[in-house]
C-alpha cells in the first residue's frame, strides 16, 4: 500500500468549451461575423449558449456590451443635439 507522493499534480480534465481556438477557428468565425443579419444572431447565440467556447463566449458577450454602450451614447448624443 505504498502511495506517491512524488507525482505530479494533475489538473482535472478541462471541458471541450476551455480549449484555445485555432486561427482557423477565428477565420471561420470572422466570416460569420461578417454577414449582415447573422452576426446579430450569432453574437447572441454564441453568448449565451452554454456549449460555447469559453473564449468565444466572452469576446461575443464583450461586443454586445460595447454595441450596447455605443448605442446608448450615440443616443444620448444624438438626443442633444435637438434642444
Amino acid at each position: 500500500m505504498s502511495q506517491d507522493y512524488n507525482k505530479p499534480w494533475k489538473s482535472p480534465e478541462s471541458k471541450n468549451n476551455d480549449n484555445v481556438m485555432t486561427i482557423g477557428e477565428w477565420i471561420g468565425i470572422l466570416i460569420i461575423l461578417a454577414v449582415p443579419i447573422l452576426n446579430i444572431l450569432m453574437y447572441v447565440l454564441w453568448a449565451f449558449s452554454s456549449g460555447t467556447n469559453k473564449n468565444l463566449q466572452n469576446f461575443c458577450r464583450a461586443t454586445l456590451i460595447i454595441a450596447a454602450i455605443t448605442i446608448a451614447f450615440g443616443m444620448l448624443i444624438g438626443g442633444c443635439s435637438y434642444i
